[in-house]
């Protein structure tokens, strides 16, 4: 049977590296430079688009003719779930939203999965590696598809930027620290009274 966690369980797996966040996250890139430290195995089994939604509206409204430079404005997340023995889904949500002044032109959402077999001998260095090296591994195909999909929608391609993961995997966690503090410290006063 598949052991099947949440997002918010992966997070509570990484709370005993939590305090090392920074040198977890730190010693993927590390790892290369001194391999002899841990032994780890990050294989991608397949990647694919779980779901995709582009909606031309600046078509609609005056067949794609564009005067000005539309704003532009991209947002990534990430979710991951265990699927099974050192099996993950790592799941990269992109929406993407065109405008000129207040007018939409285009708006396009996209998440796109890959399944990875995950194998280290230090099992804090896992959760670091589903957010920031699987990410990454991701992101030049979800680029593709972007751009792709954008350009067929008759504008040009969408090509978005490099991601630091590992800045986001930090702020993320750091976020999730701060809601578990603020819950005990609440629970602590609930006991009190």
């Amino acid at each position: 049977m598949a052991d099947k966690k949440s997002k918010d369980d992966l997070l509570e797996s990484a709370d005993g590296a939590a305090d090392g966040a920074a040198d977890g996250a730190a010693a993927t890139g590390e790892q290369a430079a001194a391999p002899a430290q841990t032994a780890t195995s990050i294989k991608m089994i397949s990647h694919f688009t779980r779901d995709l939604s582009f909606e031309n509206v600046g078509a609609r409204e005056d067949q794609g003719q564009m005067t000005e430079q539309p704003q532009i404005a991209v947002n990534v997340g990430m979710d991951a779930q265990a699927k099974g023995d050192n099996r993950y889904q790592v799941v990269m949500k992109i929406s993407g939203t065109a405008k000129i002044g207040d007018v939409t032109r285009f708006l396009i959402e996209l998440e796109y999965a890959g399944i990875f077999a995950i194998e280290a001998e230090n099992e804090n260095l896992v959760h670091p590696i589903i957010f920031i090296e699987c990410p990454r591994q991701l992101l030049p195909f979800a680029r593709r598809v972007v751009a792709d999909v954008v350009r067929d929608g008759g504008y040009p391609p969408l090509m978005l930027d490099n991601v630091d993961f590992a800045g986001l995997y930090r702020q993320r966690l750091a976020e999730w620290q701060a809601k578990r503090k603020e819950a005990e410290a609440e629970a602590s006063n609930e006991t009190l009274n």
